[in-house]
């Protein structure tokens, strides 16, 4: 059967596809596709899997995430839609910290201070920046990620653990002492750190803006590895300039799900760039080899599954 690659992708999903006797095609020829692989940037929509046509049996995201998939579409089409759940959460949670850290402690200032030879010797209130441990985090979404978050806040800087989720993790409460925030608000006026682990929904679409900005601490930092929309980002941009909160740290961008790839748009909102209270990276949270191999592994296993007949392991709820 014909399986797309809507892109060259690290890890061993091409091999494990051929070996289970798949044609395999990278690119976005669709047309008679039994299954499309994509990836967060492709606008999967009902157009693309008419496309491929009615022998179209799953679209395997490469991604935790699916809210690039039009979900509706496929049920109509009777096309499973996967995703790659556990493929990288112990690297998300990491470069969580990675943001954290960068943040509270000027990590990235500091760094253009000494390339650009400014560093002449020690000073006692250079780049001073804020200790985590003893401190509160707020993790927004208790999911795989948020709780591997948890833990690393817990047991490696003795930080209190706060949360908002759907419902009480009572693992979590039993073996760090995390506490259950039932609002939203009252995790963002408590917590040192806040940090967003939800999935994009019409609900969670500028969960942060303004009023949730302001109700945070002066002190406080907000770290995004979610997904762009989750923040309001022209609120953020205000908090930030205006010191409504100490700091951010984004791995993802509002603009990112409405990005052409042809255009030469801006993905970023250049206001972020002239602000030192933020750190930018280009949506590399699950960018470890490790994470990007088991991926690509899930995304495969669930196209044989498919094809086989069988309902795939990773279905998107």
């Amino acid at each position: 059967m014909k399986v797309v690659i809507t892109q060259k992708i690290p890890g061993p999903a091409e091999e494990m596809l051929k070996k289970a006797g798949h044609d395999v095609v990278v690119g976005t020829d669709f047309s008679g596709a039994d299954a499309i692989l994509s990836l967060l940037t492709d606008k999967v929509d009902g157009a693309m899997m008419d496309a491929a046509g009615k022998q179209l049996k799953i679209v395997a995201n490469y991604a935790v995430g699916f809210d690039n998939i039009d979900l509706e579409a496929a049920k109509a089409r009777h096309v499973y839609v996967t995703n790659t759940p556990g493929g990288f959460t112990e690297a998300v949670a990491e470069h969580t910290f990675a943001l954290i850290l960068a943040v509270a402690r000027r990590i990235v200032d500091a760094d253009r201070f000494v390339r650009d030879c400014q560093y002449k010797c020690w000073q006692p209130e250079l780049f001073i920046g804020e200790q985590l441990y003893g401190k509160s985090i707020g993790v927004v979404g208790m999911g795989r990620i948020g709780s591997y978050v948890a833990k690393i806040a817990h047991y490696g800087f003795s930080m209190q653990v706060l949360y908002h989720s759907h419902k009480p993790d009572m693992q979590t409460e039993a073996e760090m002492g995390a506490v259950f925030c039932d609002s939203l608000d009252e995790l963002l006026k408590t917590a040192d750190v806040v940090t967003l682990h939800v999935p994009l929904t019409a609900e969670t679409k500028h969960l942060i803006s303004k009023p949730q900005l302001s109700a945070m601490k002066k002190t406080a930092i907000i770290i995004n590895t979610a997904r762009g929309a989750v923040i309001d980002e022209a609120a953020l941009i205000t908090a930030l300039s205006e010191k409504w909160i100490a700091g951010a740290g984004l791995d993802v961008f509002e603009e990112e799900a409405n990005i052409d790839l042809t255009s030469s748009e801006k993905m970023v909102n250049q206001k972020l760039f002239g602000l030192p209270n933020v750190v930018l990276t280009p949506h590399i949270g699950s960018a470890t080899a490790e994470a990007r191999a088991e991926m690509s592994r899930l995304a495969a296993q669930n196209i044989i599954a498919a094809l086989s007949g069988e309902p795939p392991p990773n279905l998107a709820k």
